[in-house]
């Protein structure tokens, strides 16, 4: 191994020491199992292949919500209309907030949360991270703001991230589409206050050499030595606005585009760029229109006409179409819209469209994959997690070593593989969010950080390891196993066993949902920090041969079988749906 490795073909500013977490304790995102709420199957490394080189995947993020959390309360248009089916042409009815005012199109999974929360700024770096994208682009497209304080919290929390291990995104901005000079105005900021000064490099994104920005640089002097700085630094790569014209200028790139999607070429003509959408504030007959308008390309959309399936909106119709497509083209980077924009100004009449919400309205019409408390949970993250797997390929799963009877700890230390989590998420949230409310969390507890399996002709056996010393047995959901040994016979949401959930040591069997009987007792130790468990092939229903199994540690969470909780509270290893996977191949 060389003194120093880099996360991509980047400059030497993106090296890390080759001690460092992210590469000594790699929790391996791209060979975890999961199955999502709609029983799609994440594909691994045999539908994939390896990992391709020089393959990348950016995500539109939205660091706004710290400036319009400040002024705004929530208002959910989904709830809004749910309740007051009347008010979606009603310009005055009492049920919307003030005009121009932000409206959420439904309620994000972490609450109305403000974008200088710190505790929901670390999930955003696991989840993206174990997702598998490179960089999150900032939208800086309105006048000349760049939400300074934000970004600056966002690099905080991402550097403490990869400190703990995660490989967290790097970043990037876009920056004014149509204006110039206001354009030249963030890249003077954002320049002085974040670049020049050199904070948190490792964290830049860079391209062709050079760190990436969306931006012109056409309003730059070049006879100002400021200005002649900045044009030499950058890799600049300028938003098209349009969704329907394409590249104008050889160095332009797309953010959002309807199918089939426009192709940002090199000079060579292979395709560098290409966008894919989740939803698209377009129709057939009016172009761009607010997405409360008529025959817009929201989330069922296609171009063979609108998914009619039941519950279509959860299944990503348009999102589908799009990746198959930039799949097809196979460029150097994936820009994908987006992330967690949220909201949506409410105007009086916008391109076409009366009381109108021209860049996010409801389930159906919205473009954001951060999973939320409607209906749509997380199926678009998880969509999201497939796509780009299959874009970038994966690495095969860690061999699992040759069958131990384990009889102490210390047998621990020869078994393979060591299953790794992140350390350092159990913190505390007590943030303000949008007007009216303010989020506190407290269930942090055990710091779950490492797992092992071991296995011999009787028995399975498992190992987990904490940052600190386990809590006392009698906590209320305390240090939960989940099991799937993919054996036929009813499960909840694809977890066909659970341990320890009434009482220490209690193995339980689902018989469909969250709804569990008794296997039997299991013999557990627990050692400061660590926990044995051994469990008889028996109650598992594994023979003497070789087996595959699915797993996962939580603690403090599930109390009610609501899997989203593996996101808010307590601790999971690994994180929401995933599930580590092991490989007896005897």
């Amino acid at each position: 191994m060389t003194d120093n490795l880099r996360l991509n073909n980047n400059p030497a500013v993106n090296d890390y020491p080759a001690d460092h977490p992210i590469f000594t304790r790699d929790v391996l995102p791209d060979t975890w199992d999961a199955c999502d709420g709609l029983g799609r199957i994440l594909p691994g490394h045999g539908q994939t292949g390896d990992v391709r080189k020089d393959k990348y995947v950016g995500i539109f993020y939205w660091t706004w919500h710290c400036a319009h959390a400040k002024s705004t309360d929530p208002h959910n248009v989904t709830e809004i209309l749910a309740k007051y089916p009347e008010a979606l042409c009603d310009l005055e009815h009492p049920a919307w907030g003030r005009k121009q005012a932000p409206h959420h199109w439904n309620e994000p999974l972490f609450g109305y949360y403000n974008t200088i929360d710190k505790w929901v700024l670390r999930r955003h770096a696991e989840m993206l991270a174990d997702a598998g994208v490179d960089v999150v682009i900032f939208d800086n497209t309105n006048g000349t703001m760049t939400w300074r304080e934000s970004y600056t919290m966002l690099l905080e929390a991402f550097a403490e991230a990869r400190a703990d291990g995660v490989k967290t995104p790097q970043i990037s901005f876009i920056l004014p589409f149509f204006d110039e000079k206001l354009a030249a105005i963030q890249l003077r900021d954002l320049y002085t206050d974040l670049y020049r000064p050199e904070k948190h490099p490792d964290l830049w994104f860079f391209w062709k050499g050079k760190p990436l920005i969306m931006a012109m640089p056409d309003g730059l002097d070049a006879a100002d030595p400021l200005d002649a700085e900045i044009r030499d630094f950058f890799t600049f790569r300028p938003g098209q606005p349009s969704y329907v014209v394409g590249q104008t200028r050889p160095d332009h790139w797309g953010w959002l585009s309807v199918y089939p999607q426009k192709v940002y070429r090199n000079a060579d003509g292979s395709p560098e760029q290409i966008t894919v959408g989740v939803a698209q504030n377009h129709s057939a007959e009016l172009g761009l229109t607010a997405m409360n308008g008529v025959n817009v390309f929201g989330r069922t959309y296609t171009s063979k006409g609108y998914d009619t399936r039941a519950n279509a909106v959860l299944y990503g119709a348009n999102l589908a179409e799009q990746f198959e497509y930039a799949l097809e083209v196979d460029p150097e980077f994936i820009f994908v819209t987006g992330w967690n924009e949220w909201v949506a100004g409410r105007f009086e009449h916008w391109q076409g469209v009366d009381n109108a919400f021209p860049d996010q309205f409801n389930d159906y019409f919205s473009r954001d994959i951060e999973p939320s408390k409607g209906q749509l949970k997380d199926h678009y993250y998880y969509q999201l997690v497939s796509y780009i797997r299959r874009f970038k390929g994966t690495r095969s799963l860690p061999a699992a070593s040759a069958p131990v009877t384990i009889d102490s700890t210390e047998q621990w230390n020869a078994v393979e593989p060591t299953y790794y989590a992140y350390r350092g998420n159990t913190g505390t949230r007590d943030c303000d969010g949008y007007l009216t409310t303010h989020y506190v969390n407290t269930s942090g507890r055990n710091d779950i950080v490492a797992a092992k399996v071991a296995r011999d002709s009787e028995n399975v056996y498992f190992y987990v390891e904490c940052a600190d010393d386990i809590t006392p047995s009698d906590d209320p959901c305390w240090m939960r196993l989940l099991l799937d040994t993919g054996c036929a016979g009813d499960s909840w949401e694809g977890i066909s066993f659970i341990l320890n959930r009434t009482k220490a040591g209690m193995l339980e069997r689902s018989t469909g949902g969250w709804n569990w009987e008794e296997v039997g007792k299991v013999s557990m130790n627990v050692t400061g920090n660590t926990l044995t468990v051994t469990v008889p092939r028996s109650m598992l229903g594994l023979d003497k041969g070789g087996f595959t199994l699915r797993f996962k540690w939580a603690d403090n969470n599930l109390a009610d079988g609501d899997i989203l909780d593996l996101y808010q509270y307590g601790d999971a290893a690994p994180g929401g749906r995933f599930m580590y996977r092991y490989e007896a191949n005897d």
